[in-house]
């Protein structure tokens, strides 16, 4: 007489160990495929994070603090230069600059309509600048903490002359 088997996850008895084994295959199939495709997609998770932490690092030249922009990789004895997007409102909406020294700003291909129509009245600026490829040059010539605005007032940010 061949020997029986029994389940060890519900304790049912099979005459034979085939039985046992078309019953495992049935009932109780053991499927180690999503423990492959978990681990597969947390590796992936963790290589896409890595690649976009360091290409932040990597392509980022400018240095910010909050939302405050001292971009001296771009700027020069003779003039600085300021590169202003749009994300909801200018961004970064708070620059600062040197007094005495050529300013150029350019708003990059995110700044659209009104928004392009750039004003800092209080240094008597007022330009519309229609592609990035405008710039809106200016020498500030007094110190101090100066508003800039759309040509609507809907956007908005502080230019701080040092």
């Amino acid at each position: 007489m061949a020997e029986r088997a029994k389940c060890e996850i519900c304790n049912r008895d099979f005459p034979n160990q085939d039985a046992l084994t078309m019953h495992n295959s049935a009932k109780h199939p053991i499927n180690t495929e999503p423990k492959k495709t978990h681990t597969k997609t947390i590796f992936i998770v963790i290589i896409l994070s890595t690649l976009l932490i360091a290409g932040f690092f990597l392509f980022n030249n400018k240095s910010i603090n909050g939302n405050i922009i001292n971009d001296n990789s771009k700027n020069t004895e003779d003039i600085q230069k300021i590169t202003l997007g749009f994300k909801g409102n200018y961004y970064p909406n708070t620059i600062k600059v040197k007094q005495g020294i050529p300013v150029e700003i350019t708003l990059d291909s995110s700044v659209k309509g009104c928004y392009r129509s750039f004003n800092i009245r209080s240094l008597g600026v007022s330009k519309s600048s229609s592609s990035p490829s405008d710039t809106i040059k200016f020498t500030p010539d007094k110190k101090g903490s100066f508003e800039f605005v759309c040509g609507m007032r809907m956007a908005y940010g502080t230019i701080i002359v040092e």
